[in-house]
């Protein structure tokens, strides 16, 4: 991937050090880098000690047969006892585990880590008399409601590996995660709210079931619904039952066993692929100890004080780790909200941000690029002066993006921690220290205390200071995936065939002059412009450092002179009304001054939206269907479809510049 125009591309001047009030106090310091680099496994024995253990591990890990990794072998423990129970027991009951914030305004609840157990131990034996065992799947298709929180800790007591399916996918996707990893049960909501209207999951449950009839008879045994909305939806008493009804009534009683450290966990989907949906699978030990960990080091929490904030859906990953195992396992006080970022108006985050004093936040850089397109006079109206460390996920974050989040909502004297990981790492990975790092706008700067990353060449060599090349990860490490479910071979294809003894991550990075990291995406959004390797990413970055510019999407389309050329979607803030009659020439010269002339997009198109899933990711495939003429495939992940119309519309009449 390497070649002299990586090294060209723009750099980053700025630098923002830690805060010394919190250098001072930090949860990681720099002598973390040198305690792991010295003993990396003794270094994650100690993270593991976080936890509470039924029975000590005999050996921190088994590397005999990669890549199929042992982590603390021999261990015993229980997920959803290192979630609730022991901080109850050590006299933490009465602490808020979540402020519950509804969608409708005034639906909200404060649940405490004894509530929380109550409820728990409901479910788990609830679910116990729907003939669930450890071992056995269940399939979660919810809101964001406490219950569902409730659901995954059930599951995780007694030992039967839960799929969470984000809401918003179609019932084809439901059924084909339910057929693939073998889900006995489906637990369900008749509704969510989204805009202060109710919208029904039900119906793609029956769906779904149907499908899953047609395929396996007799899979899916029962379907436990919570009633959210109070919609009228279809029941089949054969399998169907109400949560109010079973959950409710049972006992709060519950004795969890222990299971062995690599008993499996859950399994999450990776979405956006074509044909067979790949099942994560990760385990209980290890999974548990680098969600905590990560938690606990980079957002360097003080669980006495912090209200910690992740605005992710359960039904992804970063609300895996980061709303709901990583935090209670520390013993947080966190917010879950139901909503979206704009109903019933364009503050609300702000406005939970000030009622709740939250301290540590953490979301992804659409929402903040979002936020910067409708204006900084909507979050000067609240008070965020409680905000201390500020988190970006989900991809790069455009370095203006980072500095507009960094001043704009952290009023200058937030650290921003701009972390890198996937669903198949399980935990942040790349990150700065918010007490140790003088962190540079758009860097995920360096590998954690305890992972080992680089950046290779074609050959899986290091690449010098500079230069550009694949991510990759040199050593096991404990949130790891163990495989696939059910297709072991796919797992060492997908992930460890193309660098010998090295994960490959499928995306690109560049090392800077001071061998600090920064992401450019998936490989496949590296352009090859006249020879040239271009990331869109950077290109991207490029048009949000303009003032009018609030959000871009670059895509590669094939061209006959040049292999590829940039074609850029862009959104324009609404403070710039149009742009004015040569915006298009205007951006093309600005990205020609910020990189160069070779990454002059050959297109700009003007657009009020980009077309974005549910949990915010742009879906570049399809803007990139639209670049090279291509009709538009399945939209139905899509938070609002329509989006396509108006840009393929667009396109089609816009002329080349």
């Amino acid at each position: 991937m390497s070649d002299e125009a990586l090294a060209n591309l723009s750099t980053e001047e700025r630098r923002f050090e830690p805060p010394a009030g919190l250098a001072a106090g930090a949860n990681l310091t720099a002598a973390s880098y040198g305690d792991a680099a010295a003993d990396r496994l003794g270094f994650w024995a100690m993270q593991a000690e976080r936890l509470s253990w039924d029975t000590r591990w005999e050996e921190v890990l088994d590397w005999s047969d990669p890549p199929f990794a042992k982590w603390f072998v021999g261990g015993r423990l229980n997920a959803a006892y290192n979630c609730v129970d022991r901080h109850v027991e050590a006299g933490a009951g009465d602490k808020v585990a979540f402020h519950w914030v509804g969608e409708p305004e005034g639906d909200t609840r404060d649940i405490t880590y004894a509530q929380l157990m109550d409820e728990v131990c409901q479910a788990a034996n609830a679910l116990t008399e729907l003939g669930i065992e450890a071992g056995d799947r269940v399939a979660i298709y919810m809101p964001m409601i406490p219950e569902t929180v409730v659901a995954m800790l059930a599951c995780a007591r007694l030992g039967a590996p839960h799929t969470v399916v984000f809401g918003g996918f179609s019932a084809d996707a439901l059924a084909s995660r339910v057929l693939d990893c073998g889900a006995k049960l489906i637990i369900t909501a008749d509704g969510g709210y989204r805009r202060g209207a109710p919208s029904a999951l039900k119906p793609a449950v029956d769906e779904a079931v149907a499908k899953v009839e047609a395929e396996q008879s007799g899979l899916v045994e029962n379907v436990l619904v919570v009633r959210r909305t109070g919609q009228d939806v279809a029941f089949d008493q054969n399998i169907d039952v109400w949560w109010h009804e079973l959950v409710a009534g049972s006992s709060t009683e519950h004795t969890c066993e222990s299971f062995d450290a690599e008993h499996p966990l859950y399994v999450m989907y990776t979405s956006g692929t074509t044909g067979k949906p790949k099942g994560i699978l990760h385990t209980t030990g290890g999974y548990l100890v680098g969600a905590a960990y990560t938690h606990w080091g980079i957002f360097d929490l003080k669980p006495d004080t912090d209200v910690y904030w992740c605005t992710a859906d359960v039904g992804w990953v970063t609300g895996h780790s980061y709303t709901v195992y990583g935090p209670l396992a520390n013993q947080s006080t966190s917010v879950m909200y139901e909503g979206v970022p704009d109903a019933p108006h364009k503050g609300r985050w702000w406005e939970i941000i000030e009622k709740y004093k939250v301290s540590i936040f953490y979301t992804a850089p659409t929402a903040i690029r979002t936020f910067m397109k409708w204006g900084d006079e909507i979050p000067a109206k609240f008070d965020m002066s409680s905000l201390r460390v500020l988190g970006s996920v989900g991809e790069p974050i455009n370095p203006e993006a980072y500095v507009w989040y960094r001043e704009t909502i952290g009023g200058s004297r937030t650290p921003v921690v701009d972390t890198w990981w996937q669903t198949e790492t399980g935990a942040i990975m790349i990150s700065p220290l918010p007490g140790v790092t003088a962190a540079k706008p758009g860097s995920a700067m360096k590998a954690i205390p305890g992972i080992v990353a680089d950046v290779v060449n074609d050959e899986g060599e290091s690449v010098p200071d500079g230069s550009g090349g694949y991510l990759v990860i040199k050593e096991p490490w404990p949130s790891m995936l163990r495989t696939l479910w059910g297709d072991d071979e796919r797992f060492k294809d997908t992930y460890w065939s193309r660098f010998k003894g090295m994960y490959f991550a499928g995306d690109g990075a560049k090392k800077d002059s001071d061998g600090d990291l920064w992401l450019l995406g998936r490989v496949d959004d590296v352009m090859n412009v006249s020879g040239h390797r271009l990331s869109t990413t950077e290109i991207e970055s490029a048009l949000v450092s303009h003032p009018k510019v609030a959000e871009a999407a670059v895509v590669g389309a094939s061209d006959e002179m040049t292999g590829q050329s940039p074609v850029a979607f862009v959104i324009l803030r609404e403070a710039a009304g149009d742009g004015g009659t040569d915006i298009v020439k205007e951006l093309r010269d600005h990205v020609a001054k910020e990189i160069g002339a070779i990454a002059k997009p050959s297109k700009i198109m003007i657009v009020a939206e980009l077309p974005k899933t549910r949990s915010g990711k742009i879906m570049r495939r399809l803007l990139r269907d639209v670049a090279e003429h291509r009709d538009i495939g399945d939209v139905t992940t899509l938070a609002d479809s329509t989006v396509m119309d108006l840009i393929g519309k667009g396109m089609a009449t816009s002329s080349q510049d």
